[in-house]
């Protein structure tokens, strides 16, 4: 491994000032910094190391994504593969077309994003789309507004609000049954083509027709949805997860689960018949991994641990408005997103309160 270092590093005059690559210098730093530790050293005391750099942050988050990631190859098979490697080539190109044009260094963010993106779509969603979904939301959520730490919105996110109002059919007709006994379907690679012949309707679809899908099935995943958010118990593993490592703000989850289950309790003890139960709620659709690892987005979330209350209820509460009284049967997509333009604004008001709180202390 030190021979490589050293070899690696020797190229790096050619990707400096004054040399041949030096357009590409964002790609050699991010090579370095991905498969190495990067070269930059401290010169003056302290020599302090930062516990948990953006690195470690991102690698606590893709490590949180594996039980997801193992049941969703269970239960939709290879086709997961295929659409990852689409979403990383596709969102890759577009954040190392920006940043050697602003000559910025190429961020790790996008590690999680590419991830992400294909666990929140339909198994069988033609490929074209997945790379024109991730492209407009990293293009349009993320690099319109200065790159990582400036968007305001989640780049997952925008891309699946783009893809559901740009080709509603394929994002609403892409369902498959999911592989029940072993080997699931580890041993498929599904389609589009042959989609005939195994679709089917979520559960949240199931639900709006008056028929739900028992719990059990709804905890294991062994159900249709997208591609990571069928798995409940996979979900709350990789959540908690992130939340004992500290990745994630557990104020974020706790506002926007809470949130959500008051609002159904209310709702199924007025009209049982009409709204399904607290626990079913927050085991179906995609809100407790979009409360795990959507919401809690450090970027786009409020910085004020008062904030991410407020954050998280309107997350949850415009859930489940818009899952029971609306023609849409998952809300959480646009939860988040109002979350997210909210987010600016619950900061500044609790800071506001505090120095309020703070002046008349002091007078």
């Amino acid at each position: 491994m030190r021979f490589l270092l050293e070899r690696f590093r020797m190229m790096r005059p050619a990707f400096e000032n004054g040399g041949r690559l030096r357009a590409f210098k964002p790609v050699f730093d991010a090579m370095e910094n991905f498969f190495f530790a990067p070269a930059a050293v401290t010169r003056t005391a302290p020599h302090i190391r930062d516990p948990l750099d953006i690195k470690r942050f991102m690698s606590m988050v893709i490590i949180a994504l594996l039980p997801s990631l193992f049941t969703a190859f269970y239960f939709f098979g290879w086709r997961l593969v295929s659409m990852i490697v689409v979403s990383y080539a596709a969102g890759g190109a577009v954040e190392v077309a920006f940043a050697v044009i602003r000559k910025h260094d190429i961020n790790e963010g996008f590690l999680v994003t590419g991830m992400l993106f294909p666990l929140i779509l339909p198994p069988t969603l033609p490929l074209w789309m997945v790379g024109a979904g991730v492209i407009f939301g990293v293009f349009v959520g993320k690099e319109l507004f200065g790159g990582t730490g400036r968007n305001i919105f989640n780049p997952a996110i925008v891309g699946r609000c783009f893809l559901a109002i740009a080709y509603p059919a394929a994002m609403s007709g892409n369902w498959i049954s999911a592989g029940g006994k072993w080997p699931g379907r580890m041993l498929e690679y599904v389609t589009a083509s042959n989609i005939d012949a195994v679709s089917t309707a979520t559960p949240l679809v199931l639900a709006k027709q008056g028929q739900l899908v028992g719990l059990s099935k709804l905890l294991v995943g062994n159900i249709s949805g997208s591609l990571g958010e069928t798995s409940a118990v996979a979900a709350v593993l990789g959540g908690v997860f992130l939340i004992l490592t500290r990745v994630s703000n557990w104020r974020t989850v706790v506002g926007t689960l809470g949130s959500a289950a008051v609002l159904a309790g209310v709702l199924h003890y007025s009209q049982p018949d009409r709204f399904a139960p607290v626990l079913w709620h927050l085991c179906a659709g995609s809100l407790l991994f979009g409360a795990f690892f959507m919401a809690t987005d450090p970027v786009t979330s409020p910085a004020t641990n008062a904030g991410k209350w407020f954050y998280g209820i309107i997350i949850g509460v415009t859930t489940m408005l818009i899952r029971n009284f609306t023609g849409y049967v998952e809300g959480v997509m646009f939860g988040i997103l109002l979350g997210n333009i909210a987010s600016p604004v619950i900061d500044e008001v609790v800071i506001k309160v505090r120095l309020g709180r703070l002046r008349l202390e002091k007078g």
